[in-house]
């Protein structure tokens, strides 16, 4: 994303929190309904000390860390195994189609009764969500494999182990990427959910304290952190993509600047 993208991207923000400053100012937006912008900002800007709140962060993101390591480290062997494997994707895909769109909030219940102890079910939950992305990114990607070049290695003596490592997981490797930048943004979702719902610890512990408090400028300031933290994590892995695989966008036609 270039300067321009940016810089126009941060006015358009600008621009909006100010018309709903000046609506709340001049009574068109119940203030009491929606709390105006300089409260919600005030509070934003408060919370970077709120012990409570930091605390929360820290353990949403340790969790919400967790998990998409586990799925990571279960989804891309599995996706590879499905990729060199037809017969057994073919065996596999239906099971795999009735479980992916299985929302993550309605096994809330089934995890917390599996899971007892601490962070367990969330953590479980956020495995289950973040590693569909993961396996079906890595499937496509081991079968956008150019097969000459799998041919040419094999034309060599080489085993189909061989031929996985050197050709198929290096060339697998973006897409793979994309789908782990993908689930962690969804790990951050589920993570809060589980917490406004189940409670415990964490981020969306606090905005539902703040709730119930009627602290609508904190719930509201925390809810905004959220998101600009899954921004961020995002725009941080995007960054990584585009430059450790550069030569993947440019052959895909997109612009790296």
């Amino acid at each position: 994303m270039n300067r321009n993208a940016v810089l126009r991207g941060a006015l358009g923000v600008a621009g909006f929190l100010l018309v709903m400053e000046v609506l709340g100012r001049t009574g068109v937006v119940d203030p009491y309904t929606l709390p105006l912008v300089s409260s919600i900002l005030a509070g934003a800007f408060g919370l970077l000390s709120d012990e409570e709140f930091l605390t929360g962060v820290g353990i949403t993101l340790s969790s919400s860390a967790a998990g998409l390591l586990i799925a990571v480290a279960v989804a891309v062997p599995s996706g590879v195994v499905l990729g060199t494997m037809p017969a057994v994707e073919r065996a596999v895909r239906p099971l795999v189609e009735f479980l992916r769109p299985i929302p993550s909030v309605a096994l809330l219940p089934l995890a917390l009764f599996l899971f007892t102890v601490g962070e367990q079910g969330k953590i479980a939950l956020i495995v289950y969500t973040s590693f569909w992305a993961v396996l079906i990114n890595t499937l496509y990607g081991m079968r956008d494999v150019d097969p000459l070049a799998k041919e040419t290695l094999r034309s060599f003596g080489f085993g189909s182990y061989d031929v996985v490592r050197r050709v198929s997981l290096p060339s697998a490797a973006p897409f793979i990427t994309t789908g782990v930048r993908i689930s962690a943004s969804v790990a951050l979702i589920v993570a809060v959910s589980v917490e406004l719902m189940a409670g415990g610890d964490g981020i969306g512990t606090f905005v539902s304290d703040a709730a119930a408090g009627n602290r609508r400028d904190l719930m509201i300031a925390a809810t905004a952190w959220t998101g600009l933290i899954g921004l961020l994590i995002n725009s941080f892995l995007a960054g990584v993509e585009r430059r450790v695989f550069r030569w993947h966008h440019v052959q895909a036609g997109e612009d790296v600047t």
